[in-house]
């Protein structure tokens, strides 16, 4: 039976907010369908790069909390009940996740589909980079850190909207639309990226963490070693690695990453007489999509810096 049946021969006050009621239960908000699937993103970068193909309406939440790192995390009951709950989860792979094996088994959810955003992409092996006797992690599968590289990130992206279109067809428009409009961020942030660094190419640096090869690689920069530091004090055989390491790759910077302290970072320059910079491995920070492109830009600046 039609729900408009005999309105017209009752007064017209007061059906206008019964219609309006109605309409408003039936229709989905604009670009979005309403049974769009809850998505979880593992740790930040998952989650930017999803969130630049669902758009603002989209239904995704974050299983680390983007004011602590993937590395060493330990998954909360919390983290148990919302992927129990989710459609779908967004994961970097290549052991990035160490925590996540044991949490999809927890969590028990027989209908959970999994999107990796990074199939597809071709690795660096951890062996091709130079570590020093301090590396206390690996991972077999290459360096995870793809998300680094602007065209690598664009691979994900694409990967992203593929899966949902997959899973969620009837909001195929909506994730084109926004994949679309990232992916060409994505690739003017590529051209700034060449644009600034191409007279600066060969330039070496050492990196705290291992997360720079692919940016490296990408832009013709060579990131000659990983010297790991203890996360509290330095001593002094620490100090006299890095030396040691500056010397044996003649490198122009060592570079550390946001959110290590300055006296220490300070400490490691005047002992070295070199510059000590921090990138952004963007594994922590501000949950707005367009963070990436900020954190990015700044990460370009820090290297133009260090490298000309």
């Amino acid at each position: 039976m039609s729900i408009f049946k005999n309105l017209t021969h009752r007064p017209f006050i007061g059906t206008i907010p019964v219609l309006m009621m109605l309409l408003m239960g039936c229709v989905a908000t604009p670009g979005q369908n309403s049974r769009s699937p809850k998505i979880m993103a593992t740790f930040l970068p998952m989650y930017l790069l999803t969130k630049g193909v669902t758009g603002s309406e989209g239904q995704v939440d974050l299983l680390v909390p983007p004011n602590l790192t993937v590395h060493n995390y330990q998954a909360s009951p919390n983290n148990v009940r919302s992927l129990a709950e989710a459609n779908v989860l967004v994961k970097n792979g290549l052991g990035m996740e160490e925590f996540l094996d044991q949490l999809i088994t927890n969590a028990g959810n027989t209908q959970l589909q999994q999107i990796n955003t990074s199939q597809g992409i071709e690795t660096l092996k951890e062996e091709e980079d130079h570590h020093d006797e301090n590396h206390d992690h690996s991972h077999e599968e290459g360096n995870p850190h793809v998300w680094l590289d602007p065209v690598l990130a664009q691979q994900q992206v694409i990967n992203i909207r593929d899966g949902l279109i997959a899973i969620d067809p009837e909001n195929t428009q909506t994730y084109q639309a926004n994949a679309a409009a990232y992916l060409d961020q994505l690739k003017q942030l590529d051209q700034q990226f060449k644009t600034r660094l191409s007279s600066v190419k060969g330039c070496r640096f050492i990196a705290f963490h291992d997360a720079y090869p692919y940016l490296a690689k990408r832009y013709g920069l060579q990131q000659m070693a990983v010297v790991e530091l203890p996360e509290d004090s330095l001593s002094p055989r620490d100090i006299q690695r890095v030396i040691n390491a500056t010397k044996e790759y003649n490198v122009k910077a060592l570079l550390s990453e946001t959110g290590v302290s300055d006296s220490r970072l300070q400490q490691i320059a005047n002992d070295t007489g070199l510059p000590v910079k921090a990138l952004d491995p963007i594994e922590t920070g501000s949950l707005d999509p367009q963070y990436y492109f900020t954190a990015m830009q700044k990460n370009l600046e820090t290297l133009a810096e260090v490298c000309q």
